[in-house]
C-alpha cells in the first residue's frame, strides 16, 4: 500500500524540522510525498539551511507542487492521501487554516484534509502567544487538526541539536497514525528512579499494626 503524505513548509523558523521530515519519509519505499512550500518558506529555508536547501527538499519529495497552483491535485478531496504535516507552520498559515482562507495551495490542501476528516498535523512555531494565536489554535483543534508544538524532549538527554530535530520530526510523523517504522522510540520511564523506589520499598521496615485502643 502506498501512503501519500502532503508536506507543507511555511515561513516560520524551524526549516530543519521540515527538511528532516522529508528525509525520514524518503527512506520508506511505500511513502509518496507531495511537497508545498510557501514563498516565505522558501526564504526561511535559504536563510536557515543555505541556498541549496530548497533544491534538496524538492529532490527528497516525490512530487513538488507550486504554492500558487491552487487547482493542483492535492487541492481536491478526490485525491486520496494518508495525511498532511505542515512543518514548520507559521501563525499566518495557522490563521488561514483556522478560518478557511484557502488562498494558496498549502492552506487549500490543509482545508481539504479537515473537510475529508483526514489527519492534519500542524507544527506551529511561535512564542509567546497572544489571544488571537490561542483562538486560532483552539479553532483548528476543534476542527480536527492536531497541533504539535516543536517542544524538545529534554528528558531524553539529547547531545546535539540534530538529536532534537530528529526527535521532533519523528513525533510529527507519528501523529499521522501510520505504521512507517519512523516513530520516536517509546519512553520506558526513569529506570534509575524505578530502581531507587524499589530499593527504598524493600529496605523500609514493615509497619506493625497497633490494635485499636492501644497506645501507640
Amino acid at each position: 500500500m502506498i501512503h501519500r503524505i502532503v508536506v507543507g513548509i511555511s515561513g516560520a523558523s524551524g526549516a530543519a524540522l521540515g527538511m528532516r521530515v522529508l528525509e525520514l519519509l524518503a527512506t520508506v519505499p511505500c511513502v509518496e510525498t507531495h511537497l508545498v512550500v510557501t514563498r516565505a518558506g522558501r526564504q526561511t529555508l535559504a536563510h536557515e539551511l543555505g541556498d541549496a536547501a530548497l533544491k534538496r527538499a524538492e529532490v527528497l519529495a516525490t512530487a513538488v507542487h507550486p504554492v500558487n497552483a491552487i487547482g493542483d491535485t492535492v487541492a481536491s478531496g478526490s485525491f486520496p492521501t494518508s495525511g498532511m504535516i505542515v512543518v514548520p507552520c507559521s501563525v499566518r498559515t495557522l490563521s488561514a487554516i483556522a478560518w478557511g482562507l484557502s488562498d494558496n495551495l498549502l492552506t487549500r490542501a490543509a482545508d481539504v484534509h479537515l473537510k475529508e476528516r483526514r489527519r492534519l498535523v500542524l507544527m506551529v512555531r511561535e512564542s509567546p502567544l497572544h489571544l488571537g494565536h490561542l483562538r486560532s489554535l483552539i479553532q483548528v483543534t476543534e476542527m480536527g487538526a492536531i497541533v504539535a508544538l516543536p517542544v524538545p524532549a529534554f528528558y531524553r538527554l539529547p547531545e546535539r541539536v540534530e538529536d532534537i530535530v530528529d526527535a521532533v520530526a519523528r513525533r510529527a510523523i507519528g501523529h499521522l497514525g501510520l505504521d512507517l517504522g519512523l516513530n520516536a522510540e517509546p519512553w520506558e520511564g526513569l529506570v534509575d528512579a524505578r530502581r531507587a523506589a524499589g530499593e527504598t520499598e524493600r529496605s523500609s521496615p514493615a509497619r506493625q499494626r497497633t490494635p485499636a485502643g492501644s497506645p501507640p
